[in-house]
């Protein structure tokens, strides 16, 4: 995993580079509640020669008190994208927590098209920082 730039995590699985931005959503938070809101922006390169599509993902999200939640599901944002080598997937998705600080992380299960072989890349562990917390979470 490398940090780019401030607040941007990064970490490539076999030319499949993923790059993730999270975003305190204060407007959709409730902090007296114990309810807080972040947006990610998920950046998906293919560096690598293969066409691969994306078919599932899993996510691992904890919170400051260290609970996890495992959530799975098919493609991302309802779709289960193909990238040529070269091509660029980007979405925002978002995600709650009764905490003000956590980190997630994850892996994007994909096939490589011509082949059908499985490939599993990595998604950079990145924290879910507010200004509602003690101390950062990295």
């Amino acid at each position: 995993m490398s940090r780019e730039q401030q607040g941007e995590f990064s970490a490539t699985t076999r030319g499949i580079k993923v790059s993730v931005r999270a975003f305190f959503l204060e407007d959709q938070s409730r902090p007296e509640e114990g309810h807080f809101v972040w947006a990610y922006k998920v950046r998906i390169e293919n560096g690598g020669r293969e066409t691969v599509q994306l078919l599932r993902r899993t996510w691992r999200i904890t919170d400051a008190l260290g609970r996890t939640q495992h959530v799975h599901g098919a493609g991302v944002v309802g779709e289960q994208p193909t990238l040529e080598p070269g091509d660029v997937f980007e979405y925002t998705s978002g995600t709650p927590l009764e905490t003000p600080s956590g980190f997630m992380t994850g892996t994007y299960h994909m096939i490589r098209v011509d082949s059908g072989e499985a490939l599993d890349v990595a998604i950079p562990t990145f924290s879910l920082d507010s200004p509602h917390q003690a101390g950062q979470v990295h």
